[in-house]
């Protein structure tokens, strides 16, 4: 079966951190780029990060440069995002994916049911 899970979200309060965990399952994990996507309160999904297949090379959006950092262990099959300096706009459903395209319909796509992180004082 093909799946992904997330793990490792919570409360936190705001200039704290959290490490996300997603166990990949199903697929040959080290042939893909990954990544992490979040959905805040009332919005659309909303693309974070891009590892790829080897782990090299690394992308962020712009907002969680130099807070965040993805990394992924082949051996494991995990994809990890390390959350520090977290602010309440941090605050969303945390997915991972596989090779996430904002392009595509996110149905037909393979996404995780989300962890939920929440930034609050």
């Amino acid at each position: 079966q093909v799946q992904l899970v997330e793990s490792g979200g919570g409360r936190v309060q705001p200039g704290g951190s959290l490490r996300l965990s997603c166990a990949a399952s199903g697929f040959t994990f080290s042939k893909y780029t990954m990544s992490w996507v979040r959905q805040a309160p009332g919005k659309g999904l909303e693309w974070v990060s891009d590892i790829n297949s080897s782990g090299e090379n690394t992308y962020y959006i712009d907002f969680v440069k130099g807070r965040f950092t993805i990394s992924r262990d082949n051996a494991k099959n995990m994809l990890y995002l390390q959350m520090n300096s977290l602010k309440p706009e941090d605050t969303a459903v945390y997915h991972c994916a596989r090779r996430w395209d904002s392009t595509l319909d996110p149905g037909r796509q393979l996404l995780g049911q989300g962890t939920q992180v929440t930034v609050s004082s």
